[in-house]
């Protein structure tokens, strides 16, 4: 069955990404009008988490920053599905580095941590190994269905990088450790973790919730340096990237440091351009769930 259901889905999926930009984009406004006007997929959510985290704003603006965020949200996803097609030489166009010397001076004497949140365009990131000499490794969930999973590693792997699952990310980490090799490691780190495995809450965007650390933990363990990747979206299919460090050694920090100074510019990236965070994400759904002591 999901033999099946790969050989019926791969062809779409590569017609669309082949669609002149014109079209492609076409065809995004068409996918937005089904799933924003017809379907109306998680409008309340995306309604209920803005009025959480934007008590301040009236209720037309929260509802312009939705319509923006389904139309991004659209064009985001098919900008996934357009990577397959997608060249070395094109991906710099549309998504452009403006401080590589930033990663170039930590790589001289340390493998680097790259942390990211669910913001613009955040399977192009992978594209930033095409600029390094470093090896590069996407931290990612692996799909149920074997035959979409090895077509997201070929995918990626054009781009010099090499998707790793959690679980593989410290051994990873070690082995190339040992060999004497830097490397280059990306991970989004702003998901919501279960309540039973948090074992960190902090606010974020106003509301207390359950913290993912697990980026800390790698960069303190491991001696990491950890930055901070901001992308913001130029215009319709055009991103920058900029790199803000956090530590250049994980292993000198108090703990939940990196973890707080990672929140903190999250939360500025989204307050400048709120349309582009992905706001259908359930990421405060445990906000009820803090212990006593912290509520």
């Amino acid at each position: 069955m999901q033999l099946l259901v790969y050989v019926l889905v791969y062809p779409f999926l590569w017609l669309i990404s082949i669609l002149p930009y014109r079209l492609f984009y076409a065809f995004s406004d068409f996918i937005f009008f089904l799933v924003y006007h017809l379907v109306g997929y998680r409008k309340d959510i995306v309604l209920s988490n803005l009025n959480l985290v934007f008590p301040d704003k009236r209720k037309d603006e929260l509802l312009r920053i939705r319509k923006s965020f389904y139309h991004h949200m659209c064009d985001m996803f098919l900008e996934m599905v357009k990577t397959m097609a997608l060249s070395k030489e094109k991906v710099k166009q549309r998504y452009r580095i403006t401080n590589l010397e930033v990663l170039q001076e930590i790589l001289k004497d340390k493998s680097i941590l790259i942390v990211c949140s669910h913001y613009a365009n955040w399977e192009w990131n992978v594209s930033i190994n095409n600029y390094v000499d470093a090896k590069g490794y996407a931290v990612y969930q692996k799909i149920g269905n074997p035959y979409f999973d090895r077509m997201v590693k070929r995918i990626r792997a054009k781009w010099n990088t090499t998707p790793i699952t959690t679980n593989e990310t410290p051994k990873t980490v070690v082995s190339n450790a040992r060999k004497g090799i830097t490397a280059v490691y990306g991970m989004v780190s702003d998901q919501s973790p279960q309540v039973q495995r948090a074992h960190y809450w902090s606010d974020f965007m106003g509301v207390k919730v359950p913290i993912y650390n697990g980026a800390e933990a790698l960069a303190r363990k491991l001696d990491l340096a950890v930055v901070f990747l901001k992308v913001t979206k130029i215009k319709r299919g055009y991103y920058a990237a900029e790199f803000i460090p956090i530590t250049v050694s994980g292993k000198e920090t108090e703990k939940n440091e990196i973890t707080e100074k990672f929140l903190r510019l999250t939360e500025q990236q989204i307050r400048e351009k709120p349309d582009y965070y992905l706001w259908t994400h359930r990421r405060w759904k445990h906000r009820d769930k803090a212990p006593k002591e912290l509520q």
